[in-house]
């Protein structure tokens, strides 16, 4: 009997568990972010991060509204293709234009953006395979050395919000 082109074989149940963690890091630390950040004042959602300079509240709308490039950059080296153009100044031109643009950013709206960006990243990560997150090239933002998918969504995705809590806690000293 001929097998359906469109019916995939049955996966080994350890396929994916890489996925699941990291996809179950990014969530816990995006509802860590939304917990605290929904206990913010007004006042503290206004407050500058020392050093940093953007509020607070554009922090938490940044975090949320980067998770679709860190996964697209994440999938890039996924498909085998190097990140290209990706550079510290760029990175800071896209921050402080995001800043300029979301000044008045309100709680809701960033924890929206938040929950939403956080669940598509996650099912994202979930998506790939195996062969997928082991896929290296070359990464700008890196001097143009190899490094996996895994890596960079370890690095950016994943990381990104508790990177970002730790600031504003300790900027809030709380």
């Amino acid at each position: 009997m001929l097998q359906d082109a469109a019916v995939k074989p049955e996966r080994s149940p350890l396929i994916g568990a890489r996925q699941e963690a990291l996809a179950d890091r990014l969530e816990q630390g995006a509802r860590a972010l939304a917990s605290f950040a929904s206990s913010l004042t007004d006042v503290e959602w206004q407050t500058r991060v020392p050093k940093d300079g953007r509020k607070i509240g554009v922090i938490v709308h940044h975090v949320a509204s980067v998770y679709p490039l860190e996964i697209q950059l994440a999938q890039t080296l996924a498909g085998g293709k190097p990140v290209l153009g990706v550079t510290m100044d760029a990175v800071n031109e896209m921050n402080a234009g995001h800043a300029t643009e979301n000044d008045a950013v309100t709680k809701e709206a960033a924890l929206d953006l938040l929950r939403v960006n956080s669940a598509a990243a996650a099912a994202a990560i979930r998506a790939l395979s195996d062969e997928e997150l082991a896929q290296a090239a070359p990464v700008s933002l890196y001097a143009d050395a190899p490094l996996t998918c895994q890596f960079v969504l370890e690095d950016h995705a994943v990381r990104h919000s508790y990177h970002h809590l730790a600031r504003i806690r300790g900027a809030l000293k709380r």
